[in-house]
């Protein structure tokens, strides 16, 4: 089954081409079937791009998923052009009194402030505990993950002396986990950030699992369960290119930056960079949207219940 998408949105044509099964509202809506209902709380500048990676991802499995685009209410972007965010998203405030199968929550360029000092924190903050009552099962991204832990947990980030980027090696924790299905035992994954967790910080939280972890860049996927939530503070869903990106952007600024580590061929930046995580990426969405589907209820009144 294909994932639901308006006909105009950016990403359904760019996965169209890219063999991914979409179909349009309108043609959804002759169907005699109950789609998964998951959105996408899209925090980060580059919002057709975050939200064609993870439509990408989450439209790969077996099932219809319909997916609603969420924002902020008050935040206004500055990278997308108005009239996208018109047409596709909406605030907060007026998705809040319904229900959904499943919520990712996209990470922030923000890591350098305090959470207070996000100026939407309290409201990020209600929908933290909105999904405790009217979402399935919540994925926080990065950013969005370490504030989902902070929220809920106490626990904090830590600046670190310089940014973690490129390609590192995970280790499979906990291969039994049904989010973990199919995981080799060494697992790379893209990182860009400029903030890390302490995995004894994670142990030390009641009720925590961390089910990926590397060596070189800490703890990585955690599961909550009694938030019914999973974060991961690294970038399964990032594109070939993502990292390249943002390399070339900051030589560009002539800003200090390392080449990102074990990325490109041979370290060497004018080689074109190789996709090594693309089927891991595509196994834990597709795991998660089956644990999803699994386990949420068919009346969607009763999710939360």
């Amino acid at each position: 089954m294909p994932i639901t998408l308006p006909s105009t949105l950016p990403a359904f044509d760019i996965l169209s081409h890219e063999g991914v099964m979409v179909m349009s509202r309108s043609r959804a809506e002759n169907q005699d079937i109950r789609p998964l209902r998951i959105g996408l709380l899209n925090l980060m500048p580059k919002k057709i791009q975050t939200e064609t990676q993870f439509a990408r991802l989450i439209g790969a499995t077996p099932l219809q998923i319909e997916f609603s685009l969420i924002r902020m209410t008050e935040h206004e972007t500055k990278n997308t052009a108005a009239e996208h965010m018109a047409e596709f998203y909406r605030p907060f405030q007026e998705v809040k009194d319904e229900r959904f199968d499943g919520l990712i929550i996209t990470g922030a360029p923000i890591e350098h402030l305090p959470y207070h000092e996000v100026t939407y924190w309290d409201e990020l903050t209600e929908v933290f505990d909105w999904t405790r009552t009217n979402v399935h099962k919540t994925f926080g991204v990065c950013w969005g993950g370490m504030a989902m832990l902070w929220h809920f947990y106490g626990i904090d980030k830590h600046m670190l002396p310089a940014k973690a980027f490129g390609c590192f090696r995970h280790r499979n924790l906990v291969p039994a986990s049904p989010y973990l299905r199919g995981f080799s035992d060494d697992v790379l994954i893209p990182v860009s950030r400029w903030t890390e967790l302490r995995q004894s910080e994670v142990d030390a939280a009641p009720g925590l699992k961390t089910l990926i972890a590397s060596d070189e860049v800490g703890p990585c996927l955690i599961e909550a369960p009694a938030q019914r939530a999973l974060m991961i503070v690294n970038h399964f869903e990032y594109d070939s290119t993502t990292l390249k990106e943002e390399y070339d952007r900051d030589v560009a600024a002539g800003k200090s930056i390392n080449v990102p580590r074990n990325y490109y061929p041979d370290d060497d930046p004018a080689k074109t960079p190789l996709n090594r995580w693309r089927s891991h990426a595509h196994l834990l969405y597709g795991n998660w949207v089956n644990e999803i589907y699994q386990t949420t209820p068919y009346d969607l009144a009763q999710i939360g219940q």
